[in-house]
């Protein structure tokens, strides 16, 4: 049996479930806040309709594998 996502990750399958993006689509709509502090970012993905929990789930997330890539 594989070992079960654990963390912000485990957020992923709901999050493209409920807004109907693929977590890559999110990431991409991200980059151009890149330089912005996480709250910031967290703003921006509310602002396009997702709840506070999943978009903190991926700034953390995108901050810790892509911001500045």
């Amino acid at each position: 049996m594989a070992d079960a996502t654990k963390g912000p990750k485990s957020y992923f399958p709901s999050i493209e479930a409920k807004y109907g993006r693929s977590i890559d689509e999110w990431i991409e709509l991200l980059r151009p806040h890149a330089g912005e502090k996480h709250m910031e970012q967290v703003a921006f993905l509310k602002e396009q309709g997702m709840g506070h929990g999943h978009a903190n789930a991926l700034v953390h997330v995108f901050r810790a594998e892509h911001d500045g890539a």
